[in-house]
Order: structure tokens, then sequence, then C-alpha cells
């Protein structure tokens, strides 16, 4: 099995950044995409971010240019680095992991808050 372990969630002003972590444990295939997603009270789960270990990425339209996503594959770890935070970004981010391998399966971690408030 694999876990997935988030972190770097909090409460921030707008306009102030965060960075989120999230590692990576158990049996995980090395062609894989990591991902970051969020859901907002009585919203849907949405996608904020994705990236694969052969190095494509994906953003969100709202999140784009503020938002980066990296990788350390030696690790599994993927990081979400959130600058110039909006109140519309507080949510629980979750973390995905995901193999490219036709019918494998995914996994996610619990989440972590953030909150954007003054």
């Amino acid at each position: 099995q694999v876990q997935l372990l988030e972190s770097g969630g909090g409460l921030v002003q707008p306009g102030g950044s965060l960075r989120l972590t999230c590692v990576a444990s158990g049996s995980i295939s090395s062609i894989n995409t990591m991902a970051w997603y969020r859901q907002a009270p009585g919203k849907q789960r949405e996608l904020v971010a994705a990236h694969s270990s052969v190095g494509s990425t994906h953003y969100a339209d709202s999140v784009k240019g503020r938002f980066l996503i990296s990788r350390d594959n030696a690790k599994n770890t993927v990081y979400l680095q959130m600058n110039s935070l909006k109140p519309e970004a507080t949510a629980v981010y979750y973390c995905n992991l995901r193999g490219l391998v036709p019918r494998s399966p995914e996994y996610w971690g619990q989440g972590t808050q953030v909150t954007v408030s003054s």
C-alpha cells in the first residue's frame, strides 16, 4: 500500500504564501503523477496542480502564475508553493498519487487545511 502525508497548511493573510509538502511511502511506481486537489466548504473537490514523474505539469487556471508544483522523485515528495494567496484559496488541500500504468490505483492523503483570512 501507498500512504501520503501532507503538511504545511495553516492560516495566512491575503497576499501571503505557504508551501505544502506531501511525502509518499510504500510500494510506489516510478512512473506516476502526484497532484494537489482542494475542497472548499460546500464545494466539490477540484484539481489544483499535478506533476508527473517524467516532468509534465498541469495547473488550474485559477492558480496559474501564483502557484508552483515541484517534486523530488528520489524522495517521493511533491511540493506546492502558493503565493499571492486569496481568500478563495481557503480549502482542505489533498495530495494524490496515481500510477501512469493502466489500471493503477490512486491514493489520497488526509488533507491539510489552508485558510486565507485577515
